[in-house]
């Protein structure tokens, strides 16, 4: 991905220095520095990679990360709405006449699309970064025993800690996730972008963390891309219970519950444990329901055929905007936000926590801190 962004972003500039730069009612020379300035934004990826540290955490102050994920985001929706302009004009030349076609080739509506994609982004941009609501979902679970009827999971993912996302907002998420009073913490991966040295700040109010049952976590894609046994070590000495192709048992009297966790397939490349759903469940006995830990949602047939009863993940942010998150529903298995029913099993999709500071932008797919409550399934 990282040698394919600069392709991608330039072709999408491309596209816009021809739709929407060049027929804009100005001068050639502001016209060009527009181009240019449109050209530095698109590219602002590979700059910061080359000269800032790395493109899953350029090392810049997070004023810097928060005007560049503005103006990063403002050229993609520019990008998106000269598109649908266009796709609009398209299907009034083939099917309509008249004022139609006029006003979607004026000049005040295209001035209007470039003001529109920065006001867009700004709205993104700060809910990008605020602090996250509580979201509560009820799952009722199959097989689930009465002792564990009304049993309280706090789950945090992708919280991408980094210089966006700094120790301020990680130690705001973690006072807001204790005051739910949950019986138990789960963080479905991409907890940080960086290395552990230049996170370890950031990281530290994860130590902080309360619940009766613990805190499990799991790595994500981004824990593999700086240092992956390193940052199991470093997560482990904040207190967290790391499961790597692993389960734990929560018990009530007799009533058993098995946490289950698997690793994620980021780690072929670079030769550490693949993702294991076996191992993971090996020991369990039958008929004890499992809650299994995968970040990605890729795979959930497989996991409800395994016999898991519920999957939490992240891994999609929710498609982070509105419209476009389609694609992302596409690019994983059908599942982008929210609880799904796959089989006898229950999978959560949660839109994340934080998000990787290279898109800082959020439009009608909010971050949250997810308060899952398990019922029994009545049958």
């Amino acid at each position: 991905m990282g040698t394919l962004l600069p392709f991608i972003t330039g072709t999408i500039w491309l596209y816009v220095l021809g739709r929407f730069v060049w027929p804009l009612p100005c001068g050639l020379g502001v016209r060009a520095a527009l181009a240019l300035v449109l050209f530095l934004v698109a590219q602002y990826h590979w700059f910061t990679s080359r000269f800032f540290g790395s493109l899953a955490s350029p090392e810049l102050p997070q004023g810097v990360l928060v005007f560049l994920g503005w103006a990063f985001g403002a050229f993609l929706l520019l990008a998106m709405l000269v598109l649908l302009r266009d796709v609009a004009g398209g299907l009034i030349f083939l099917f309509a006449r008249g004022a139609g076609r006029a006003i979607l080739g004026g000049r005040v509506l295209h001035v209007s699309l470039g003001v529109l994609a920065l006001v867009l982004a700004a709205i993104g941009t700060w809910q990008a970064i605020r602090v996250p609501d509580v979201k509560t979902v009820e799952i009722r679970i199959p097989g689930l025993p009465p002792a564990f009827d009304g049993y309280r999971i706090a789950q945090l993912t992708d919280l991408h800690a980094s210089r966006l996302l700094p120790a301020s907002w990680m130690a705001a998420v973690v006072a807001k996730t204790n005051a739910l009073g949950a019986d138990l913490i789960v963080i479905t991966g991409d907890l940080a972008d960086g290395s552990p040295e230049a996170r370890a700040a950031d990281v530290r109010p994860l130590h902080d963390l309360q619940a009766p049952d613990g805190v499990l976590a799991i790595p994500g894609n981004h824990e593999y891309y700086a240092d992956y046994q390193r940052w199991m070590l470093a997560y482990r000495a904040l207190g967290l219970d790391m499961l790597e192709n692993a389960h734990m048992l929560i018990r009530r009297g007799d009533a058993v519950l098995a946490l289950a966790g698997i690793t994620d397939r980021q780690a072929g490349p670079f030769g550490q444990l693949r993702p294991d759903l076996d191992a993971a469940l090996q020991g369990v006995a039958p008929g004890v329901p499992v809650i299994l830990l995968a970040h990605r949602p890729e795979g959930a047939v497989r996991h409800a055929q395994a016999g898991v009863a519920l999957q939490l993940s992240g891994h999609t942010h929710g498609g982070q905007i509105l419209g476009p998150h389609l694609l992302t529903q596409w690019a994983n298995e059908g599942f982008v936000s929210g609880l799904y029913r796959v089989g006898a099993m229950h999978l959560y999709v949660s839109n994340g926590t934080g998000l990787w500071n290279g898109l800082a932008i959020r439009l009608g797919r909010p971050s949250e801190i997810t308060r899952i409550v398990l019922r029994p399934e009545v049958p």
